[in-house]
């Protein structure tokens, strides 16, 4: 027996996407969290070459905790490239500035800092308050389940209306009528209606019942069908297809069942 290793390719990656509420919640836990939905560790099929991770919604990433003095002891440095441009700035005054920036600088700090890094921060949307534009995103998805979902909403608005055609067929007057006019016609004036009517339409339906189709109608072809109807007087209007075809016989069937018990 052969065993062969499973490698994810790029062009079978679904990426999801997730809400993370930063609201009194510990920075470095946020953080992590984050880092690791971008990297596609909770995935049964990482693979640490590929940019394979989800997209991540940060919320509420002013009402983020910190604990000890970390407000005044963390510092933020930058450089304006010139001699004498070092700038610093505390935890405070960032929160104070801009909250999302203090988010992304921690979870960048959690990932690669090569091209692939790269590519998985551009997945990280971080917001201040709680409102987020990402709401469509987030019900939709973009998986698997998502995709199904399109193709079978599609299937369906491409499918045409097949129940409302099979429900406005006029099945009940035109299997009743033929038999009616055929006993009528041949019956003599002078013989009584009742015994004249009985033995003929008693040896139509037997005729009919001992002739019809057995099993299942759907397994017919369609000129056998239409067949089957225009032998029991069935009118087949244009435009039906052969579901249409195979319920009328059924219906026709249904009103007539066969003298033995048998069913068809």
């Amino acid at each position: 027996m052969t065993t062969k290793t499973f490698r994810l390719s790029g062009k079978a990656m679904d990426r999801s996407w997730h809400v993370l509420d930063a609201a009194d919640t510990p920075l470095g836990r946020v953080a992590s969290e984050a880092a690791k939905l971008l990297l596609g560790k909770h995935k049964p099929n990482y693979e640490p070459f590929l940019a394979m991770g989800d997209f991540v919604v940060v919320i509420n990433a002013d009402r983020v905790a910190v604990t000890g003095a970390k407000t005044k002891s963390k510092v933020y440095y930058r450089h304006s490239g010139y001699p004498g441009g070092l700038r610093e700035r505390t935890l405070e005054e960032q929160m104070e500035r801009d909250p999302r920036k203090v988010l992304e600088r921690a979870i960048k700090g959690m990932l690669p800092h090569n091209s692939r890094g790269r590519e998985l921060f551009r997945h990280l949307n971080v917001y201040s308050g709680a409102e987020h534009p990402h709401e469509a995103q987030v019900l939709a998805g973009t998986g698997a389940r998502a995709k199904k979902r399109v193709r079978q909403a599609e299937v369906a608005a491409a499918a045409p209306p097949a129940p409302e055609a099979v429900e406005t067929k006029p099945v009940e007057p035109v299997v009743e009528t033929p038999v009616a006019e055929v006993v009528t016609e041949t019956a003599a004036p002078e013989a009584a209606a009742p015994e004249a009517a009985t033995p003929a339409e008693a040896a139509a339906v037997a005729e009919a019942t001992d002739e019809r189709l057995t099993g299942a109608l759907g397994r017919y072809k369609r000129a056998e069908l239409d067949d089957e109807a225009t032998r029991l007087g069935i009118e087949i209007e244009s435009g039906w297809k052969k579901d249409d075809v195979v319920s009328a016989v059924r219906a026709y069937y249904d009103e007539h069942p066969m003298a033995d018990g048998d069913d068809a």
